[in-house]
């Protein structure tokens, strides 16, 4: 049976972790490096440190933090956000990072993938994909969900992973921060589509949300972020619940 993974987000500016709505009205969480600590502490399988300014100033700060963090921590170590070349890929890899996330520079030069990939292994690319919901599709939008592409979500999913990601992880705009649930049909139109992992993201108000992400939407990882820096629920009750509903989990 596959192990289905729990991934705490800790959405990193200025060298602190904030949360907000549909990628908007932030607000101060705390210390990045405490925070991973704590959520492995209870459980959480990886952790992903998102740069949401993706100033070159901010990631120097970013990358410093991966160092820090990394000599702490003992699960994956995600990071993303203004990652615009192999090269950044390269740094973010040696600063300590395991997996190295890419939306927006690999939208406008799809080939950096297949480049990354075949520098680094496609097991450490994962492409970023956020998409909103249009007609019965879903666009793909970059720079932090601002800017719309001509992108379908799913067949980019496709591309995506033939020029070389290992993973992906799929946010959807429309449910981000709502605590809403998933948007399943998303996570799902992608998941049957592609045969990487795929990690469900946005819109997770509980732990049943979780279950639904991987059982409905047939993803192989749900992302959370504000239900457990807010304390709605824990990573060790998310992970007690789907034990509960027959998903195979790595203790807590």
């Amino acid at each position: 049976m596959v192990t289905r993974r729990v991934i705490v987000c800790l959405d990193v500016k200025a060298d602190r972790v904030v949360k907000g709505v549909q990628f908007e009205s932030l607000r101060d969480i705390g210390d990045p490096v405490e925070l991973a600590e704590h959520y492995e502490q209870e459980g959480a399988d990886e952790i992903v440190y998102l740069d949401i300014s993706a100033s070159a100033e901010e990631r120097s700060t970013l990358l410093d933090l991966a160092r820090r963090t990394a000599e702490r921590l003992f699960v994956p170590l995600t990071i993303g956000g203004g990652v615009r070349s192999a090269n950044d890929v390269a740094r973010a890899l040696r600063a300590g990072a395991d997996k190295v996330g890419l939306n927006t520079a690999a939208v406008a030069t799809p080939a950096i993938l297949t480049e990354c990939a075949e520098r680094f292994g496609a097991q450490c690319i994962v492409v970023s994909i956020d998409a909103k919901r249009d007609g019965d599709g879903w666009r793909v939008y970059t720079h932090g969900g601002r800017t719309p592409t001509e992108l379908d979500a799913v067949k980019w999913a496709k591309e995506s992973v033939r020029r070389g990601a290992g993973e992906l992880l799929v946010t959807s705009i429309d449910r981000d921060g709502s605590r809403d649930g998933y948007d399943l049909a998303l996570t799902s139109a992608i998941a049957r589509a592609v045969d990487v992992p795929v990690i469900a993201s946005g819109g997770a108000g509980s732990a049943a949300d979780v279950c639904d992400a991987i059982i409905q939407g047939h993803a192989d990882a749900a992302l959370v972020a504000g239900i457990v820096h807010d304390r709605v629920t824990t990573v060790r009750e998310i992970k007690r619940i789907m034990s509960s509903r027959n998903l195979s989990v790595r203790a807590a």
